[in-house]
Order: C-alpha cells, then structure tokens, then sequence
C-alpha cells in the first residue's frame, strides 16, 4: 500500500484473510482495533454494515470509499463513532448516496448483516485505490477566522507518543504567523484560542476549514484536513505509519498535504527548522495577496 503496488497489497490481504479461522472474526476476545470484520464474499447487491472499529482518523480517511460500496450494495449502514456521524452524512450527500448511520455503543454493538465490514476493509473488499475515490471528499463548512490564520496540531494522543511534538518547539512558528490551536487542550503557545479546540467534532471541522494552512503531526486533524482537500503540512516521525511513504513529500490520499520527515528518529527540530523556513515563504505569499 506505502509502495502503491496495490495489486500485490491485495494479493497479500486475501491470503491472510484465506488462512484465518472463520470463528475468529469479529471475535469479542479481542480489542476492538485487532479485530477483522470482512468474511471475504463479494458486497455486491447485500444488505452491508460498516463497522469503525479504529480511531476516528483512520475512519475519515476510509470513508472515501463509502460512496463506492454505497454504488453497490443493496443498502449501507455505518455503524461509526458518534462525534463523527455528521461528517459521515456530508460525506455521503455529497457524493449523492444514501447511507444509514448509527452510533456505535461498544456495550450494544449492532447485530450482523448480510456483509459486515470494517471501515479499513473497504479497499480491499472493493479493490479500491486513492485514485477511485480522491480527496476532496468532505464538504467544508467554514468558521470565521481572520485571514492568513495557520491551525497549528502538536499532539497525536496517547496511542503513539512518537507522533507527538513538545509544544514549545512550535513558538518560532507562531512568531512568523497567526495561529490557531487545534488540539482539545489549554496551551501557553500565543494562539487564538489559549484555551484549545472545542472537543467537537463539526466545531472542529469548521476551524479547520476555515484555516489558510493546517500544520499537524500524524493525527485526526491531518485526516480531516486532507479529506476537505486543505493546504496541510504533516508533520511524520522518521518510521512513519503504513500509509505515510517513507521518502517524498506526496501522498496519493490527500493530494494537498506535504510531508516533512524527521531526519532521524526523535529529531522534531531538523522537522521543524525546515517548516519555519518553508513557512516564511508562506507569509510572503500571503502578505502578496492582501492577508493582514
């Protein structure tokens, strides 16, 4: 998938799936992020349940390809987190299907349909590449933010403290440029909004819209700025995760987000020496363009 030898990608996912013991899937046993939902039959013409059992950046980002199952199935439900549902219903009406959408309660999941899907299976279930299902794919609702406002996302959470950026290390950004806070905490940094992001997830949706440029690690925010097709510069540790390639600025699932690498591993300030410098020609450009 980082190589976009996709062909070979699924070859290898269907002979895992192949190998796997049917009476595991969805296996209650197991946490709900090492579970595997597909049973491997064609969703063609079912009754299909999505079910998101990942984080909430890995469902923005697969439900591109929403629409597409959507395109053939006999009906979709999606049983997804509950901050995110009304994204999802964007989704969808924008791309003109219809889908149901239901929250998941982790005590009351919702019981099996005819073909139950994990939200990350969609691709290979539907050999389905970024190319089949491009960003832009969210429509954007705006905030109103002073122009040349920058969103500013040092923290990737608790499931990987790698991806995370001491917050410190972004005060010469916000000495070039206006910024907002885009992490759902109190901050020291001189953002316009000390208090943080509102744990919300449209509220959110809208500030980032409405930002001239997101600046982020590997989290939620990247997905959600990439899927509105927002200028975005990610932030990746030197190993990044499956879907970052290793080398390159480009990714072919969000084709307005630039990638800067850690040099080397633990290195946030070579990462972030190249942004300052890179961000200095940004507000150039926009003091050319009448941004105050």
């Amino acid at each position: 998938m980082r190589a976009q030898d996709y062909d070979l990608a699924w070859a290898l996912a269907r002979r895992q799936l192949d190998a796997r013991d049917p009476a595991d899937r969805d296996n209650p046993a197991l946490p709900y992020h090492l579970r595997w939902v597909w049973d491997g039959r064609d969703p063609t013409g079912r009754r299909c349940l999505v079910r998101c059992y990942h984080g909430l950046g890995d469902t923005l980002q697969f439900a591109r390809f929403l629409p597409l199952l959507a395109r053939r199935a006999a009906s979709v439900r999606v049983e997804g987190q509950a901050r995110l549902l009304p994204l999802l219903g964007r989704v969808a009406a924008a791309a003109g299907v219809t889908i149901q959408l239901s929250p998941f309660d982790i005590d009351r999941p919702l019981p099996p349909s005819d073909c139950d899907l994990e939200i990350t299976e969609l691709p290979l279930a539907l050999r389905a590449t970024p190319a089949d299902a491009p960003a832009p794919y969210l429509p954007p609702r705006r905030a109103i933010l002073p122009p040349g406002t920058v969103g500013l996302c040092h923290s990737a959470g608790d499931w990987d403290a790698a991806r995370s950026i001491p917050a410190p290390l972004l005060q010469p950004l916000c000495a070039q440029v206006r910024c907002l806070g885009l992490v759902a905490a109190a901050t020291r940094l001189p953002v316009l909004n000390p208090a943080g992001c509102p744990f919300d997830m449209e509220a959110t949706a809208a500030l980032v819209a409405s930002c001239d440029l997101v600046i982020t690690v590997d989290t939620m925010v990247a997905h959600l700025a990439g899927a509105m097709g927002r200028p975005t510069w990610l932030l990746l540790k030197a190993e990044p995760d499956w879907r970052w390639p290793v080398e390159g600025h480009h990714t072919p699932w969000y084709p307005t987000m630039h990638l800067y690498h850690q040099p080397r591993a633990g290195d946030w300030a070579g990462v972030l020496a190249r942004v300052t410098d890179n961000l200095a020609a940004f507000v150039s450009t926009l003091a050319r363009n009448g941004a105050p």
